[in-house]
């Protein structure tokens, strides 16, 4: 079964520039989780499932420390959720920064989106997951 967490919303201070770390930007992060929640489907019980609440402060900790770029911040995303939540099996991820600085363009965000999957006890990234 699939949990997905749309939206999630930040000011965060990633870039290349110096004057991101110190202005910071707006991202969003969007996450598909491949979990396996199916007892959740009958016991009605939040032990059953995966506490969705617990996944956005992951992602939140991982927006709160500064990168240059922003494929990093979205691959630490991944791996961080797969070591930290046993019942995910697949992660998608989709990290989006709003108006980047680009001289005398206007673009309304650039974004990243990766899918990455647990084998046993190591992680890897699709190898057909488009970049944006």
């Amino acid at each position: 079964m699939e949990i997905e967490l749309n939206g999630l919303t930040f000011h965060a201070f990633h870039g290349v520039y110096p004057e991101e770390h110190v202005v910071g930007g707006t991202y969003t992060v969007d996450l598909v989780l491949d979990a396996d929640i199916e007892r959740a489907c009958s016991s009605d019980s939040l032990a059953d499932t995966l506490d969705y609440a617990a996944v956005c402060e992951v992602v939140r900790d991982e927006m709160e420390q500064p990168s240059a770029l922003i494929e990093h911040v979205a691959a630490r995303i991944a791996h961080r959720i797969l070591r930290s939540f046993t019942v995910v099996h697949g992660v998608e991820v989709r990290l989006c920064k709003h108006h980047p600085p680009i001289e005398g363009i206007e673009l309304e965000a650039a974004c990243v989106h990766g899918t990455f999957h647990r084998d046993a006890d190591t992680f890897h990234r699709d190898a057909d997951t488009s970049t944006c």
